[in-house]
């Protein structure tokens, strides 16, 4: 039996909405969460803050059905919760919770990565390997936006490749949870470049069979993360909280290629 066969088939890939711009785009709700969710960690909306339906449903330009279904699902990460005759309400999510959000991420993607180098076929490999390949060139550019999107690709790449759909479920909501926080991470100075250095040492591992070694480079790559995000989201709360403009990249959409790869790592090869 060669490797990958007998194993349980993959799911088949969710839906991710109608591409817009070159980037897949979510349903309209996926929309709203993501804003949402976005604010909340930026600290632009802090916790207690109110979450009116028919205000929301304004600020959007939606109707309330999109609004409803959007706070329903931030309560199901736990970013939003339900107060008695009060309605929706930003909740307060602590440095301690959010790191054993990232303790939980960590340890299911490191089962993943190992499951997926020692379960993943040829064609899995392969298009995990030129999915890494062709990312360096967002990092070059410098293009944030890009990269988080392959950044979801990548991973859930190594999801589908552990060949568990009991595991990939569980893997999705854990993921699901966190998802505002590893976007705001990549705004930390040469997180991009960083991001790409520790998926290299995941794809290495997993091209040579090595699950133990996948297991260990993921586990240290979403520590990090968790790591990253803190600190964005305490400088960026700490700004919101003094009503001064967020540091960093928060009003550009892209840093320049300098700032995301402070150590050259990815500087054009002289000819």
């Amino acid at each position: 039996m060669t490797k990958g066969e007998g194993r349980p088939a993959a799911r088949a890939p969710r839906a991710s909405g109608t591409p817009v711009d070159g980037r897949a785009r979510g349903t309209l709700v996926d929309d709203l969460v993501q804003r949402l969710a976005d604010d909340i960690v930026d600290g632009r909306l802090p916790p207690g803050t109110r979450l009116e339906e028919q205000e929301l449903a304004r600020r959007f330009r939606v109707s309330r059905t999109p609004v409803r279904e959007a706070l329903r699902l931030l309560a199901a990460t736990g970013l939003v919760e339900h107060q008695p005759n009060r309605g929706a309400a930003v909740a307060a999510i602590g440095e301690d919770r959010l790191h054993q959000m990232f303790e939980v991420m960590a340890e299911l993607e490191a089962v993943c990565a190992r499951l997926a180098a020692e379960r993943m076929t040829a064609r899995e490999r392969l298009a995990l390997e030129t999915l890494h390949r062709d990312s360096a060139a967002l990092v070059r550019s410098g293009d944030r936006e890009g990269y988080e999107g392959v950044n979801r690709h990548f991973h859930t790449a190594l999801y589908r490749g552990a060949h568990n759909g009991e595991l990939e479920e569980t893997v999705l909501a854990a993921r699901r949870r966190v998802a505002a926080f590893r976007r705001v991470s990549f705004h930390a100075l040469g997180r991009l470049a960083n991001s790409w250095a520790e998926h290299d040492q995941v794809v290495r591992a997993i091209l040579c069979g090595d699950g133990d070694g996948a297991a260990r480079a993921m586990r240290a790559h979403v520590r990090i993360v968790s790591v990253a995000s803190a600190e964005v989201v305490a400088t960026r709360t700490a700004a919101a909280t003094i009503d001064r403009p967020f540091p960093d990249t928060a009003d550009k959409p892209n840093r320049t290629a300098d700032e995301e790869d402070p150590h050259g790592l990815f500087a054009p090869r002289q000819p």
